[in-house]
């Protein structure tokens, strides 16, 4: 099925500035990107399915007043994501989404530029469950004072800052990436990009409404307690907790 409604719209700050109104709003990376993200943020969503074929790459570049080749870097991208395929006389279509990469952090971006699936956000919060509290007990055994120091200003930056602002969502991404580093692990530590982007947003996510119910800071400090005292269950029991209460005042969020 080819989607009918046509693209969504390119916000205008994405363009240069043009000589001519006649002029193609240009290929740069900005605008490529932001054609990349709008057309992300509705597959992701469901506005575009699997399975429907995108708007031709002449009409797609025509309807947003951008250039052929911007569209098709942006294809590019999602292509690399796993969202979509082109091919020669068929077109770009929607591919199946479990061949989406969901843990990329430009597509974790994108599901929740919306509102997200609660379908999608507890898969993610189970990821969790299962990598965090094994990589907390790793970093209880292997952690050393640089992991401890980075663990530690990344707190003093939570309690600073406080996670309803981005200063203080950033050091609470610090914070889980720096137990991921922590555990000497090459496999664990490549999905670093990808926790933390599941712990920025869904954090931001939960507070869209209304402040946390509650400070969130003290059930990181266990986990830094544990692993600094080198207590292995101690450390994978507090981290289990912490993205336990999480995922519930996630739930809370997106009752309301």
């Amino acid at each position: 099925m080819t989607k009918g409604d046509g693209p969504p719209a390119i916000e205008a700050e994405a363009a240069p500035e043009s000589s001519s109104p006649k002029t193609r709003r240009g290929t740069g990376r900005r605008l490529h990107g932001a054609i990349a993200h709008k057309l992300g943020a509705a597959i992701v969503s469901g506005e575009y399915r699997p399975g429907d074929t995108l708007s031709g790459e002449v009409a797609f570049s025509e309807a947003l007043d951008v250039s052929r080749s911007a569209y098709r870097e942006a294809v590019q991208v999602l292509s690399a994501k796993g969202l979509v395929e082109s091919r020669p006389k068929t077109g770009t279509r929607v591919l199946p989404r479990n061949r989406w990469n969901l843990l990329d952090p430009d597509v974790l971006a994108w599901a929740f530029s919306g509102e997200p699936d609660i379908h999608f956000v507890r898969s993610l919060f189970e990821l969790r469950s299962i990598v965090e509290p094994a990589a907390a007990r790793l970093a209880a055994e292997r952690r050393d004072k640089a992991d401890l120091k980075e663990m530690r200003d990344a707190l003093a930056a939570m309690r600073r800052h406080t996670l309803a602002t981005e200063a203080g969502r950033t050091a609470d991404r610090d914070f889980h990436n720096a137990v991921l580093a922590a555990t000497r692990n090459d496999a664990l530590v490549v999905l670093t990009a990808s926790i933390g982007a599941a712990v920025a947003w869904t954090t931001q996510f939960k507070q869209r409404s209304r402040a946390l119910p509650r400070n969130p800071v003290p059930d990181h400090v266990k986990v830094y307690d544990a692993i600094a005292a080198s207590d292995v269950e101690g450390a994978g029991e507090a981290m289990r907790l912490l993205v336990d209460l999480a995922l519930e005042d996630t739930r809370s969020a997106m009752e309301e």
